[in-house]
């Protein structure tokens, strides 16, 4: 593939042709692994087409081991059937020991090459809501250092750093020393970092378990909204006891009120792709067909609230 030939695909995988509704920007993005269903990028792009969806997770790993000449011709096919990327999962662990961290850090360079020579621009992971050894003020200087680094190398190829707060208490309360686990507290660290790629992994279920409204919502941009999770949470279980392991989809019991969820953020213009991470014991339980026309069907239920 030429470098010209490069340059056009990519541009046309940023500026994806079909929306999930003349209403919104937003796109409906399918992650096989969150509903259970195993699937590389070649897979994803099948389903994606069969049911409905409009972008789809990119492996890193899976994109380096393509053949040479293969990309391009991958990119031509998602560009054909419609099909942009949603963003890929950050495979640096920040979480762990400096050495471990060090060593995914190096590592990194390549990684973000071969996302951006595929058209990636959008990266996300999750922040833990605790931990058994360092203080709120040491954990929060530490990911404030580790995410900087891991900003800078991703902004150097043209990519956006997503974010995820881990809402729920019986999340947070489950070790000895607590962490970010609002909206609030995550605008903090973002801002300690000093880098402007970097923003949220926005989640319907930890906005309601962080007991966040609309008007929190309307505090964000769309430049600070790099990915979006849809999930509705179940019925009958008090909001101090919900369990993050434990949701519905979207539209299933009402309890989230995922139509404000939506229209706020519309309202920003945010055109992140939006993906169901239920975490739901059913859905796995199906075959994977069941599976996912069941969870495009609820997404498209969600998006129709969106005016």
């Amino acid at each position: 593939m030429t470098r010209r030939t490069l340059l056009a695909t990519t541009g046309a995988l940023l500026a994806p042709a079909a929306m999930a509704s003349p209403r919104t920007k937003m796109l409906i993005h399918l992650d096989a692994g969150s509903l259970g269903v195993k699937a590389d990028c070649a897979a994803a792009l099948n389903f994606a087409v069969k049911y409905g969806y409009e972008a789809i997770t990119a492996d890193a790993n899976w994109l380096g081991a393509l053949p040479e000449g293969q990309l391009g011709r991958f990119l031509d096919e998602m560009k054909a059937k419609g099909v942009v990327w949603a963003n890929a999962g950050l495979p640096t662990d920040f979480r762990g020991s400096e050495e471990n961290f060090r060593k995914g850090l190096a590592a990194l360079p390549g990684i973000a090459q071969t996302l951006k020579k595929a058209g990636v621009t959008r990266v996300s992971t999750w922040l833990s809501p605790t931990s058994d050894s360092l203080t709120y003020v040491a954990n929060f200087k530490q990911h404030a250092v580790r995410l900087r680094e891991c900003a800078a190398v991703l902004g150097d190829n043209g990519m956006r750093l997503g974010l995820e707060y881990v809402g729920p208490k019986t999340s947070w309360t489950s070790r000895r020393f607590p962490f970010v686990h609002t909206m609030k507290e995550m605008k903090e660290l973002i801002a300690e970092t000093g880098r402007t790629n970097i923003g949220f992994l926005l989640d319907s279920w930890h906005w309601y378990t962080a007991g966040e409204t609309v008007a929190d919502l309307m505090t964000l941009t769309n430049k600070d909204i790099v990915t979006v999770d849809l999930n509705d949470a179940p019925a009958g279980v008090p909001l101090d006891q919900q369990k993050d392991n434990t949701r519905e989809l979207p539209c299933a019991t009402g309890v989230i009120p995922v139509a404000d969820f939506l229209n706020a953020i519309n309202k920003l213009g945010c055109d992140a792709p939006v993906r169901c991470e239920p975490f739901n014991a059913a859905l796995r339980a199906m075959p994977p067909d069941q599976a996912l026309e069941t969870t495009i069907t609820a997404m498209k239920k969600a998006f129709t609230l969106i005016s």
